[in-house]
């Protein structure tokens, strides 16, 4: 399962992907694995794509969570909503050590393109505070199992919280909460697996450091171009990427 990381693609690759996830990320607040997890998987490996991410992924929620905390929801909704995506990234990490590779390439690749369906079905969709809130422990839990089975959760979380209509801080104090608990419910399961080998994880902190730079990247380019445009391009990217996943399990 694992690459020869001395090879300096397979390194190039890593980097590339954790800059543009950290892009998207910087950009609009949206998870970088959204972009990394599809283009390590095509490259690589479900599992050591999910797992590469866990540590990136954890650190840049947690500093994202101090940054907005001022913005944070008050009340339960962020504490549920995070609690049960905690608990869905239990089971789903299940299925993921459970499953095989071909199976989760195109679980993924659903993944992927339903997040794509959603984003362009009913962008005006609005959900009420009252009836979002009655909706966060399931959809967290959803959430939750996508992101441990196929290391994306966007389908459900971020579908979510974007019919909520939340201003860009807010959004991202919530969500990057959600990804802070799912991914350290992930780190000791995957380790506990043999997933998460002593390489993956020298890897996994090494990708900090293209993940951090593409966030200050997309941060600037805010101003620079249109965040329609931007979500634009990052969405005919992944429906690429997923019928090249999609292809590689079926072939």
């Amino acid at each position: 399962m694992l690459p020869a990381f001395s090879d300096p693609s397979a390194l190039a690759t890593i980097a590339l992907a954790l800059l543009a996830g950290g892009m998207l990320k910087g950009a609009l607040g949206l998870g970088a694995p959204v972009i990394a997890v599809p283009v390590l998987a095509s490259v690589f490996d479900v599992k050591l794509a999910v797992a590469l991410m866990v540590l990136p992924n954890l650190t840049s929620n947690l500093w994202q969570v101090r940054q907005f905390r001022a913005s944070q929801v008050p009340g339960r909704f962020p504490w549920v909503f995070a609690g049960a995506g905690a608990l869905g990234a239990v089971l789903g990490t299940g299925l993921l050590i459970w499953l095989a590779s071909d199976t989760l390439k195109l679980i993924l690749s659903a993944a992927v393109l339903a997040y794509v369906g959603l984003r362009l079905a009913r962008p005006g969709f609005i959900l009420s505070p009252l009836r979002a809130g009655r909706l966060a422990a399931p959809v967290g839990l959803v959430g939750g199992m996508l992101q441990g089975a196929a290391g994306i959760s966007a389908p459900a979380s971020v579908s979510f919280l974007n019919a909520m209509q939340l201003a860009r801080p807010v959004f991202i104090s919530t969500i990057s909460l959600f990804f802070a608990a799912t991914t350290a419910m992930q780190l000791p399961l995957l380790i506990a697996a043999g997933v998460m080998t002593p390489a993956v994880l020298v890897v996994g902190m090494l990708a900090g450091a293209p993940l951090f730079l593409g966030m200050r990247i997309g941060g600037r380019l805010v101003g620079a171009i249109s965040p329609r445009a931007f979500d634009r391009m990052i969405l005919v990217l992944l429906v690429g990427l997923a019928f090249k996943l999609a292809g590689d399990a079926l072939v």
